[in-house]
């Protein structure tokens, strides 16, 4: 079995989480634009919107400036769906604005407590590290406003590399940037759809964390279950 040298992290509900549930910054934001919706009821629209939505992947080869307009138009129609069903608004455009600056904003999310110290502990260990998120370009000034972003060596995002999870064509475009064989890495993610089965699809073993999890640690072959990002160490070492 190869040695792992690199360990890439997917970005949110990972190492960071928004402050407060989507449905309820979604909720507020609306009401001086005339939506008065339950947070619960956006956040079931939101959710159903996410998962029925075209990935977020345009591709390299296109200028910064069309993949930013991209990605606020890909962010702008799943909006105007989670809504579609709570009537109109005074002025959608600039409440999508409001939203979208937003969630750009570091405030706005919090890092997992084990997120430094695991980060730290692993780069003591001699791994290059990455992140592999579905998320588009606001990722970076997030990663940089917790103080993550120091401990990586690439950050590859779906809507700059043209794949999106659980896509294996996603993984393999992290793992060329570190020169290392997929057997030579390992992803940790929140997702068992997106991050255990792309990961594993593209040859990498993998680690799925469920903080609702008894046991703090199951492996079995290249997959580990853990309870806590920090128990990923763990798995790392055994791996």
């Amino acid at each position: 079995m190869a040695q792992i040298k690199a360990v890439f992290f997917d970005a949110a509900g990972t190492l960071f989480e928004t402050r407060e549930p989507v449905g309820e910054t979604y909720a507020r934001f609306a009401r001086p634009y005339g939506i008065d919706a339950s947070p619960d009821a956006i956040e079931a629209a939101f959710r159903h919107a996410f998962r029925d939505a075209l990935p977020l992947a345009f591709g390299a080869g296109r200028e910064p400036e069309e993949l930013r307009r991209l990605e606020r138009e890909w962010w702008r129609g799943l909006v105007a769906k989670t809504f579609a069903a709570f009537g109109e608004f005074a002025d959608f455009e600039s409440y999508f604005n409001s939203l979208f600056e937003c969630f750009a904003d570091p405030a706005r999310w919090i890092s997992d407590p084990q997120a430094l110290p695991t980060l730290r502990t692993l780069r003591e260990r001699g791994l290059a590290l990455g992140v592999i998120s579905n998320f588009d370009y606001r990722l970076y000034r997030i990663l940089d406003g917790l103080g993550l972003s120091r401990w990586f060596d690439s950050i590859t995002i779906s809507s700059e590399a043209g794949y999106a999870k659980p896509s294996a064509r996603l993984f393999a475009t992290a793992l060329e940037r570190h020169r290392v064989a997929p057997a030579e890495a390992l992803h940790i993610g929140d997702s068992e759809h997106l991050d255990l089965a792309g990961a594993s699809a593209a040859g990498m073993a993998a680690v799925l964390i469920n903080r609702k999890l008894e046991e703090r640690i199951s492996i079995e072959e290249r997959i580990a279950r853990v309870s806590s990002l920090g128990a990923a160490i763990d798995v790392v070492r055994v791996l």
